[in-house]
């Protein structure tokens, strides 16, 4: 039975990706645009070359995982981080400052400091909105939504401060010393956060899957009452955890981005990898395992659009249809899924 219900929201993910796809391409056609030229051109785009999938839809699908792998983390124990874009800063912010320091140290040295640095300031970032749900019962979802607004200003008043560049002439950092750069791929733009990615979506799986944490995260998302009252788990400092935890992905996610990509801080740093990775999140339905492949998809949209934009003349922007059209496609089937079975949802 498990089984079966795997195999079937994994083509229920299918048909919303499908539907996603399809209005984009009657969009298309409805704003005067040819749906074939403009999907064969986001296609090319993403996968149309070794250096287009490498440096364009695997290098966008990085974040996208670590992000999504945060806020599966929270939503397996019933928590609702909606921070990860201001997660994602802290931990670009303070990868920036600390990398910066590092010029004279090997890179053995330099790269693990940096990471770890992102990783803790996106714990700490959401440590506000856990110490609220701890101590008061304060919705996180609120609480992280607001922070990313304090972030992105906090990013615009470092760059044009503390972390300003030497000539104090642009709005950004510094670029980072070669032995804080993440190592890449010969002849890509691919670096080493793939491998960070990949790993970390094993780690999840393996918890989720095989220890005790996992199945007190589910046991918490699944029935809170029913948790503390019968299995005396501390409902509300479980979900406290798994909110640093899914913050500190997210915090990495900036770290990666600036020593793998960037190498430089600045506004605008992200292009909404925290609010698509919840996309990405809903569409692999809180598989870690499924996280990488829908990282990927939505990687290729993102990377695809450039190119549609080049070469059909569509703003890049459209792909937010298809992004948007998933999402809802998902949690259209998810309630479908729980009347047959049921379940009240409201």
């Amino acid at each position: 039975m498990l089984r079966s219900a795997r195999v079937t929201g994994a083509l229920l993910s299918i048909a919303s990706l499908g539907a996603g796809l399809a209005v984009l391409a009657l969009f298309f056609a409805a704003s005067g645009y040819d749906p074939v030229a403009a999907l064969g051109a986001m296609y090319r785009g993403a996968f149309g070359s070794w250096y287009a999938f490498t440096s364009g839809t695997l290098v966008r699908a990085i974040p996208l995982m670590l992000i999504a792998l945060g806020f599966t983390v929270g939503l397996r124990a019933g928590v609702l981080n909606i921070g990860g874009e201001g997660q994602f800063y802290a931990g670009a912010m303070a990868a920036t400052w600390i990398g910066l320091k590092l010029g004279g140290w090997p890179g053995v040295a330099a790269i693990p400091l940096l990471l770890a640095a992102a990783f803790v300031a996106g714990a700490l970032w959401v440590a506000v909105p856990a110490w609220l749900r701890l101590r008061f019962g304060v919705l996180e979802v609120i609480s992280t939504l607001l922070l990313n607004f304090v972030a992105e200003a906090l990013v615009s008043f470092m760059v044009q401060g503390p972390l300003q560049e030497a000539q104090h002439i642009y709005p950004q950092s510094d670029q980072l010393p070669l032995t804080a750069r993440l190592p890449t791929l010969p002849g890509t733009r691919l670096h080493l956060g793939i491998l960070i990615a990949l790993g970390c979506s094993v780690v999840v799986w393996y918890v989720f899957r095989r220890t005790m944490i996992g199945f007190e995260l589910r046991a918490v998302g699944r029935g809170p009452i029913a948790a503390r009252v019968t299995g005396g788990l501390p409902v509300r400092r479980i979900g406290a955890m798994a909110l640093l935890v899914s913050g500190a992905f997210a915090g990495l996610a900036g770290g990666v981005e600036v020593g793998g990509v960037s190498y430089a801080l600045y506004p605008n740093l992200s292009p909404g990898y925290g609010f698509t990775a919840i996309a990405v999140a809903l569409l692999a339905r809180q598989s870690p395992l499924g996280i990488i492949v829908s990282a990927i998809l939505f990687g290729a949209l993102e990377a695809g659009a450039g190119a549609m934009q080049r070469d059909a003349g569509v703003p890049a922007v459209a792909v937010y249809v298809a992004e948007a059209v998933t999402i809802i496609a998902v949690l259209l089937a998810d309630a479908f899924t729980l009347r047959r079975r049921g379940v009240v949802t409201a």
